[in-house]
């Protein structure tokens, strides 16, 4: 005869397990929903961290140049250009494609005459990316190229379309190098010499001597081709044709026809513009630098808008936040004080945490240096 055991054994019920299993999925799911938002306001962060870090370098580069305008082309600067049945242009590359809301612009006149100014502005220039904001801007500035010494070289106009750049034995006052250096870089130098594109301003006179002196003739060129001569001399073209409709030999004046056999020097001009491109998606901001292609500078730019602050000296009065650069007042580029930046928007690529597109909006005012300046502040006798 056999013992039987009396002994319960001990367990959860069926009841107890399916409680736990409830509470513990409560708690699992408490739990990845804390993690999921977590992770989001993370990106979230990330992300606007890197539209505020595009964002600014975008406004930095932008505000740089605007600063810039018309540096090292002195105060009240208003170069003429060539014309005969062409106005110069602005906003194409030598692929011969133009960029401005898919066209070229055109240099302001004045009683017919194209004039280079140390700032262009382009009220609604560009393309539409909301219809109830309207057109966005473009924005030109020109400045010397003070990273090339192009000024150390001396030039002969020798044809229509050929300038002869030689560097003298003594360089010229006007050409200051930096410490260390001896020599300026070469005319074809890889990194900083001349290319297609370019636009040089020559300071030229006759090359005889002038009875009580000479007047210098201005001339601005674009760039079609470098030769070197010897390590000391090249021939630059500046053949007809050019996309920037710069080498006009037909016109009268402000052309390299009007001043052969003429020296003196020549510098390049950097003539930048800024520019909201809708080709591509996202739209972007691109700047581009003479007759060179465009250069992305950020992405997400939805909205550019400028005004400008004027100076008139003949009346002695102020114009402030003029949209089209004071034209409709009569007033010129170079008397321009001050720009305005009403609006640089930027969006961020991916919504945030609580919906909607993160944004940024850069309103400013920038002086350029270089510009018209009044003293408004006069020390008396």
């Amino acid at each position: 005869m056999s013992d039987r055991s009396t002994k319960r054994e001990s367990g959860f019920s069926l009841l107890e397990m399916m409680i736990a299993m409830a509470l513990g999925t409560i708690v699992l799911g408490a739990a990845v929903q804390l993690y999921s938002q977590g992770v989001a306001a993370t990106f979230t962060v990330s992300q606007r961290a890197e539209l505020q870090q595009d964002f600014r370098a975008a406004s930095d580069m932008l505000t740089r140049d605007l600063s810039l305008a018309g540096s090292g082309l002195g105060n009240n600067v208003q170069i003429a250009l060539p014309t005969t049945a062409m106005i110069p242009v602005y906003g194409c590359d030598q692929s011969t494609h133009c960029y401005i809301n898919g066209s070229a612009a055109a240099y302001p006149t004045q009683s017919g005459t194209p004039y280079l100014y140390g700032l262009i502005p382009g009220q609604n220039y560009g393309p539409t990316l909301n219809t109830s904001q309207g057109p966005t801007d473009v924005v030109t500035v020109v400045y010397t190229d003070a990273g090339f010494f192009l000024n150390c070289y001396g030039v002969t106009v020798t044809t229509s379309t050929v300038v002869q750049f030689r560097l003298p034995a003594t360089l010229p006052p006007g050409c200051v190098l930096p410490s260390g250096w001896t020599a300026p870089q070469n005319v074809n130098d890889a990194v900083a010499g001349l290319t297609p594109g370019d636009l040089v301003w020559f300071t030229v006179t006759p090359s005889i001597t002038c009875t009580g002196g000479c007047t210098p003739s201005v001339v601005v060129a674009e760039v079609t081709g470098v030769t070197s001569v010897n390590p000391t001399t090249y021939n630059v073209s500046f053949a007809t044709g050019d996309v920037l409709k710069m080498n006009q030999t037909t016109s009268t004046s402000a052309n390299l026809a009007s001043v052969v056999s003429y020296v003196g020097s020549g510098t390049r001009i950097q003539v930048i513009t800024y520019y909201i491109d809708n080709t591509i998606t996202p739209p972007r901001l691109m700047r581009q630098v003479s007759g060179h292609a465009p250069m992305p500078v950020a992405e997400n730019v939805v909205y550019l808008k400028f005004s400008y602050d004027l100076y008139n000296s003949a009346t002695g009065t102020a114009a402030p936040n003029q949209a089209d650069g004071g034209a409709s007042l009569g007033l010129t580029p170079n008397q321009i004080t001050k720009i305005n930046i009403l609006h640089m928007a930027m969006n961020g690529t991916v919504k945030g945490a609580k919906g909607g597109y993160q944004g940024l909006d850069l309103q400013t005012s920038v002086s350029a240096r270089d510009l018209t300046y009044s003293n408004s502040y006069p020390i008396g006798p």
